[in-house]
């Protein structure tokens, strides 16, 4: 029992930070229709950049989240405005060849620029633990989830209760309507993209100390950021916040009581049983 209540806990934890790249992924979808098949490569630009931080000017990974956070915000900013202004409104497939060869392009830069070996960011907590009736918490993981679930709060507060949300909201509803209302829905997908694209960031710093860091490991959080959001319903924060919670769990699971190697295993008989059952995921509307 105890084993089980560590595997599940340790489970829940992992899966915050995984909420919070699903939640830059469909806070794009939701408000300009648009799948970034290259959101995990803006995660492992954020563990690059909380890496360099710690590396060149000893920077450990929670203070430099915010710093991380800025580059993330200009990223974000110069990618939608060099890039994904062009395919908005276009057909998906449009969109879906440019993601995902941006994808390929960020891969292969820092490829280029850092080679292939793996990194890892050294810091006081990475093998603390917090020992509590019987368990142990791994710290990197605890602080890790706090402040992912703090992020995610502070979005969906963002969407539901300030101005910026409800243009967020009315541009994902109808944008001609939205601009006869007088908001600008370029400035709004802008800045609703490089959210976005922030939030992938600040999940890689907190990922940091957990993974090693290395050009491919964005495909890993693709995956799970796509699996996630599509539990959770496609556009939906507090869905892609369950989702990520849930995924976090079964992969722990698994990985536990099947074998570490099949860890993801358990997650995409979800993600199929969910397809299957329910295709518009937990919180998702149905399309008639």
């Amino acid at each position: 029992m105890d084993i089980f209540l560590q595997t599940t806990i340790n489970g829940l934890m992992i899966g915050g930070v995984y909420a919070l790249v699903a939640v830059g992924l469909t806070l794009i979808f939701g408000v300009m229709g648009i799948v970034n098949f290259a959101q995990g490569e803006f995660v492992m630009l954020g563990m690059y950049a909380s890496w360099m931080l710690a590396t060149y000017l000893k920077v450990g990974p929670y203070p430099g989240l915010l710093p991380v956070g800025l580059i993330m915000l200009a990223v974000g900013y110069i990618v939608f405005r060099t890039l994904i202004a062009r395919v908005v409104g276009k057909p998906d497939e449009v969109a879906i060849l440019l993601t995902l060869g941006l994808s390929i392009f960020l891969q292969n830069v820092i490829l280029v620029i850092y080679g292939a070996d793996y990194l890892t960011v050294q810091t006081t907590i990475k093998d603390a633990a917090l020992n509590f009736a019987g368990l142990s918490l791994p710290l990197a993981r605890v602080v890790a989830f706090v402040v992912a679930l703090i992020f995610v709060g502070l979005l969906s507060y963002m969407l539901a209760k300030t101005d910026l949300g409800r243009a967020m909201r009315a541009c994902a509803e109808n944008r001609n309507i939205a601009t006869l209302l007088g908001i600008n829905p370029k400035f709004i997908f802008t800045l609703a993209f490089a959210i976005g694209i922030v939030m992938a960031g600040l999940a890689g710093v907190l990922l940091t100390p957990m993974f090693y860091v290395y050009p491919g490991i964005g495909t890993l959080f693709n995956l799970t950021a796509f699996v996630v959001v599509v539990l959770g319903g496609m556009g939906s924060v507090p869905g892609a916040l369950l989702g990520g919670l849930i995924i976090g769990i079964l992969e722990s699971l698994t990985g536990t009581y099947v074998a570490l190697d099949l860890a993801p295993i358990g997650t995409w008989l979800v993600f199929l049983l969910v397809l299957f059952l329910r295709p518009s995921g937990l919180f998702g509307r149905r399309v008639n």
